[in-house]
């Protein structure tokens, strides 16, 4: 007689909640994902890419994602085998045979640990130099600053197409805050232009908040990051990376955008009770329009450049070593 007092088995309703439980799991997990396409799934969450750089960072995304599906399978294998193969009810064994110690299974479980954790951080090397090294003379650079709770946008540009103006070799005092190995790079006849926003700005085509950089398409973009007050952190999300925005720390990437739009950007460090604020957009236009827009900025007076991070004795400003 069963415990429950007919015939029936009571592993049943425990059996049938399992599968209930399962079949929600699948609910939930495939209608969270409703807004993706089958196309869209071999990015695994990842935006499209947007910059000749991010398919780089993608494939280093997607081979973590293969590295752990193979972990994953392989230990859960090994646990529903050990549930199935090795349950008492099986083998009729109130305390199976104990073991205190196998040392070829220590060993295992010591060393592939160890050749996972060596082949991702080789992978992550590699990409990580290829991602950070810079040109010589690159032929457009922006000085991002960011600063409660808006950013700043600073084109170091020949906009005029005058060589002579300003004075050659010459460095505004408003970017004198950045590193001599990287303004001995600044393009000759830079008098550049500016774009400030604040958190109420809003993009004309798209409605998103924030100010909007505009960047031209094809050709390659040095940013180089400055902060005036605390941490902030530059992300623009189908870059597929971001980089600090360190006051008194001059961060540096390139980029060479491939797609046409406009894209969202944001601070992704908890900057202070307004980051939430901390929102921009980024235009990508042809290299015609590019230029037709610093310009437009000259034309409204936007000319010279805002105040760009923390100043810093010489001896600071230039202590750090550019190893890329």
């Amino acid at each position: 007689m069963s415990p429950y007092g007919s015939d029936r088995s009571p592993r049943r309703p425990m059996r049938r909640k399992l599968l209930q439980a399962l079949t929600a799991g699948v609910v939930l997990a495939t209608a969270t994902g409703c807004s993706y396409t089958w196309k869209d799934f071999p990015r695994l969450g990842m935006p499209t890419p947007v910059t000749e750089e991010a398919p780089r960072i993608l494939s280093l995304w997607q081979g973590s994602w293969a590295a752990a599906l193979v972990t994953g399978i392989l230990v859960w294998g090994l646990i529903i085998w050990s549930v199935i193969f090795h349950r008492r009810s099986r083998t009729k064994i109130e305390v199976p045979a104990q073991t205190r110690y196998n040392m070829p299974i220590e060993a295992l479980y010591t060393v592939v640990p160890l050749i996972i954790v060596s082949v991702l951080f080789y992978f992550t090397a590699r990409d990580e130099s290829k991602l950070l090294a810079l040109t010589p003379k690159p032929p457009h650079t922006i000085n991002v600053i960011g600063f409660q709770w808006s950013w700043g946008f600073n084109y170091i540009e020949n906009v005029d197409g005058d060589a002579a103006t300003p004075k050659a070799g010459a460095v505004p005092k408003e970017l004198a805050s950045i590193p001599d190995r990287f303004t001995k790079d600044f393009p000759a006849g830079a008098e550049g232009v500016y774009e400030k926003g604040v958190p109420s700005d809003r993009n004309p085509q798209t409605g998103n908040p924030g100010p909007t950089l505009v960047l031209p398409k094809g050709e390659k973009v040095r940013f180089i990051l400055s902060s005036n007050d605390v941490i902030h952190s530059f992300w623009v999300v189908p870059f597929l990376f971001k980089q600090d925005v360190i006051p008194g720390h001059t961060n540096v990437f390139e980029v060479v955008p491939s797609q046409e739009g406009t894209f969202m950007g944001k601070c992704a460090e908890l900057c202070g009770v307004d980051h939430s604020r901390m929102l921009f957009n980024v235009k990508v236009v042809s290299p015609e329009e590019y230029r037709t827009y610093l310009k437009e900025l000259a034309e409204k007076g936007q000319t010279g450049f805002l105040p760009a991070g923390i100043q810093q004795t010489d001896p600071a400003r230039n202590a750090e070593v550019n190893k890329l």
